[in-house]
């Protein structure tokens, strides 16, 4: 049965209905019952009071919304994926790696590695699970023109050999290990047009795009969890350079918020209802009024400060090394790691 015969099991829903919300990406109970009236009511062009009666019925359907026991929190948890870093000590502040089903936020100054971060992830959530991946693949938004697959070149070549071997294996470019050989480079070209395959970059070029392309992440993301190489990682590259240089001044600070606050819940909703670990990358401002330690803070105010599960701070130090600060984790107490920025990617100090 299609995903739209079944949306028609809901009442209110018809074919022509169940085809426009599969078309934006509503093609599951589950995504139906976490969305709002408004936002179903403007997607398939019915009144809010149908749009309720559908989420409700989805609700029932997908058995969710009600109270659950703590143990039963606890074994959802279980699921849960950590994408390593490849960096111990920053892995060590993360308790494993990135956690999937949250959101992570790395901010700061120009030139601090943001995106280096997401490259680096795009390329080892792609690894097998012994080595800190989560075999799956990703989605990188760009908004800021950061995107290069050279660097992506280079940091797959810059794997560690028994690492290649494996993930030659994993990505069908040998059936053996032993027919794994991390030197040839025919073998490492292949592996690195099979890395690059299976991440797909869109560019954003406002934030309104943008928005859509978080509700197109959703619905790439939910057709691949029955693939070979399910989505795992969705990037943002930044997050909120669009929405800085759109909203000027104290006056279009309120709609900003509002928008931001939005496009943050649905990519919350890409990793929750696919098991995804969400990254995003954030710019910082000079805060003139901090006479004490750093004086900057990340854009976004406190609707990011509360969206976000994890939140990283970057700072520059001598040469290629890099500070990295957790600075807010539900879970884990803060504290600062250091990383190398090399042509191989990101390296232990």
């Amino acid at each position: 049965m299609s995903a739209s015969e079944d949306l028609e099991e809901l009442p209110g829903v018809g074919p022509a209905t169940a085809e426009k919300l599969e078309d934006n990406g509503y093609d599951s109970y589950q995504g139906i019952a976490v969305a709002s009236p408004g936002e179903l009511s403007n997607t398939a062009d019915i009144g809010e009071s149908s749009a309720a009666d559908i989420i409700q019925a989805a609700r029932e359907a997908a058995d969710i919304g009600g109270f659950e026991t703590g143990s039963t929190v606890l074994e959802r948890r279980e699921q849960i994926g950590k994408l390593s870093w490849g960096v111990d000590e920053v892995d060590d502040l993360l308790g494993g790696g990135v956690e999937t089903q949250s959101i992570t936020e790395v901010y700061g100054e120009f030139g601090a590695g943001k995106s280096q971060v997401t490259h680096q992830l795009a390329v080892n959530v792609q690894l097998p699970a012994e080595h800190g991946g989560l075999e799956g693949s990703a989605i990188f938004v760009d908004s800021e023109d950061t995107f290069r697959p050279e660097r992506i070149e280079q940091m797959v070549k810059g794997l560690d050999d028994e690492v290649l071997s494996d993930t030659m294996v994993l990505h069908g470019i040998v059936e053996e290990e032993a027919d794994a050989d991390p030197t040839d480079e025919d073998l490492l070209d292949d592996l690195v047009a099979s890395v690059l395959e299976k991440i797909h970059v869109a560019k954003a070029f406002n934030s309104n795009h943008q928005i859509l392309l978080a509700e197109k992440a959703q619905e790439i993301a939910s057709e691949s969890q029955e693939e070979e190489f399910p989505v795992r990682l969705l990037a943002v590259d930044s997050l909120t350079a669009h929405f800085r240089a759109e909203y000027v001044g104290r006056g279009e600070l309120a709609d900003r918020q509002q928008k931001l606050n939005k496009h943050l819940h649905d990519l919350m909703r890409v990793g929750d209802l696919n098991n995804t670990a969400v990254v995003v990358t954030n710019q910082v401002a000079s805060n003139p009024d901090s006479f004490f330690g750093d004086p900057t803070q990340p854009i976004g105010g406190n609707i990011l400060g509360h969206t976000s599960t994890f939140r990283m701070y970057l700072r520059k130090s001598k040469g290629n090394k890099r500070i990295v600060k957790l600075v807010d984790a539900p879970n884990l107490p803060d504290g600062e790691g250091v990383m190398r920025v090399e042509e191989d990617g990101l390296l232990n100090e």
